[in-house]
């Protein structure tokens, strides 16, 4: 059977929860069973990729706005069970993206100290997005190590709320705000967010992977590509996309939003995952299978998909057997 890596795979540390009230009541409110899922690095966490065909997760801390110091523990602990672990799991640092110095060094030191892969950064800092250049020495960073940066959405901060609510209950503006609508259009936003304000002209080499299909840009890339040519950049839209974006399938699991993703990107750039545990490896497994007997991606394309796009941009092998 083909070996599977994953890239957009969640877990979250008890210290968050003890050091961040917030980070604490965020976490206490997913069901049992998937908390205990979060917090397992161990055992339970190796018989779900098992059960999933998983030869290799990258795994990602949930989200929260927390120190320097608090991400260096948190990709501590991560580096201790990644080494329990070596040939089934592999780490995206957690930065301190509000302090832009400390996140960059942070970077730095997991990639070069701890074997880290790249790192995951949230859609936004408390309502900021990051083509503020106040946060490109993180860019710089990740440019300088060759790795990338995988673009994460994250909950609207209390001055996007207001946005979202309408004649309706509460909850489903938050849904709105979320996971239900503008988790993805706000990361596809913020992509061309970060092209509109020079961050691939000044960074060609910039490797950025977002999840969830494309985060609905696919589908708007023509019109976008045109109206993009406007904006003075030196780089296109086109060639950014070409060359400087990876897409992950993380948390997505219908053909037809693939084979718009695959009329628009090279299939070099399309890399499989399963969103874990929000989805299960399971989940992930059958969808992969489905798009196996679809015949949507074939052949070498298939093993492409699957595992040698994520080899090829993360430096990491998996075991074949």
């Amino acid at each position: 059977m083909i070996p599977l890596i994953t890239l957009e795979e969640h877990y979250i540390s008890r210290q968050v929860s003890e050091a961040s009230p917030a980070a604490k009541a965020h976490y206490a409110a997913f069901p049992p069973h998937i908390r205990g899922k979060l917090e397992s690095l161990g055992a339970g966490r190796i018989q779900d990729l098992d059960a999933g065909n998983v030869s290799l997760q990258v795994l990602s801390h949930g989200p929260g706005d927390i120190s320097a110091a608090l991400c260096t523990a948190v990709n501590d602990d991560l580096a201790a069970a990644i080494r329990s672990h070596p040939t089934r799991l592999a780490g995206f640092a957690m930065l301190p993206m509000s302090e832009p110095a400390a996140a960059a060094a942070e970077l730095g030191r997991c990639v070069n100290e701890l074997g880290f892969v790249g790192a995951l950064i949230e859609n936004h800092t408390n309502g900021q997005f990051y083509d503020d250049e106040r946060f490109w020495p993180v860019f710089a960073e990740a440019q300088a190590l060759d790795v990338p940066l995988y673009l994460h959405p994250t909950f609207a901060a209390d001055s996007m709320m207001e946005y979202h609510r309408g004649n309706y209950d509460e909850s489903v503006a938050l849904a709105l705000s979320a996971y239900g609508w503008a988790w993805h259009t706000e990361t596809g936003l913020h992509v061309l967010r970060l092209y509109a304000s020079g961050v691939f002209d000044r960074y060609p080499r910039l490797k950025v992977v977002i999840g969830h299909m494309g985060e609905m840009l696919p589908f708007q890339l023509e019109r976008v590509f045109t109206v993009a040519e406007r904006w003075g950049r030196e780089r296109s839209f086109r060639e950014v996309w070409r060359d400087n974006i990876w897409v992950t399938t993380s948390g997505m699991f219908s053909l037809a939003p693939l084979a718009c993703l695959l009329q628009t990107t090279a299939i070099e750039h399309v890399l499989y995952s399963v969103d874990y545990p929000f989805s299960t490896n399971e989940r992930g497994l059958a969808f992969f299978k489905e798009i196996e007997d679809s015949g949507l991606i074939a052949g070498e394309d298939l093993e492409l998909f699957a595992y040698r796009n994520a080899e090829n941009l993360l430096g990491v092998k998996v075991r074949t057997s």
